[in-house]
């Protein structure tokens, strides 16, 4: 193990665009290229979760947003989803909402002047159907893995920590 780190280290960073690790923080390129790999893989296993518990064809943003739903079983407005899944585009919400609806997974009502949508029970039967396949296939493997709970945690803490500085820089570059 430890040859193969000295191995790494003698290579240099891995990342997929040696002109940014070149800069002052490589270890932020590297990083980055480890939340490339993430972000497709987490997207490629919610969608075959997804089908595995019954509804195939939905993108990782309908899964998002079937999931966001059913947080807390409380009924959602769009903006609550949008603000959640740290989305600007409402569109983008209300598209995977048509979706949802269409497979009869949502019921929409009303708060005051503004619409809501909450879970069929369909819809709960999906997200509890999926709840379990990730039980048995992932969280049995990054268990067995031995990653520690209070490590993953830490880890999810720095990344929505990062989250905010990549808003900010993106807030900065939208006004140049």
């Amino acid at each position: 193990m430890a040859g193969s780190k000295r191995q790494e280290s003698a290579l240099g960073p891995i990342v997929s665009s040696a002109h940014l690790a070149s800069g002052a923080m490589p270890a932020l390129s590297e990083l980055e290229f480890g939340m490339i790999l993430l972000d497709h893989a987490f997207e490629r296993w919610m969608v075959r979760c997804m089908a595995a518990a019954g509804v195939p064809d939905l993108s990782p943003l309908d899964v998002l947003v079937l999931h966001t739903i059913a947080h807390r079983g409380r009924a959602k407005r769009v903006a609550d989803i949008c603000l959640v899944l740290n989305i600007e585009d409402t569109h983008l919400v209300t598209y995977s909402l048509k979706k949802l609806d269409s497979q009869k997974l949502l019921i929409t009502g009303r708060r005051g002047s503004e619409k809501t949508v909450s879970l069929t029970a369909k819809g709960d039967d999906v997200v509890q159907r999926y709840r379990k396949v990730r039980e048995a296939l992932l969280v049995t493997s990054v268990k067995s893995a031995g990653l520690d709970e209070q490590r993953l945690s830490e880890i999810a803490a720095l990344m929505r920590a990062l989250s905010g500085h990549y808003d900010q820089a993106a807030r900065a570059a939208a006004s140049l």
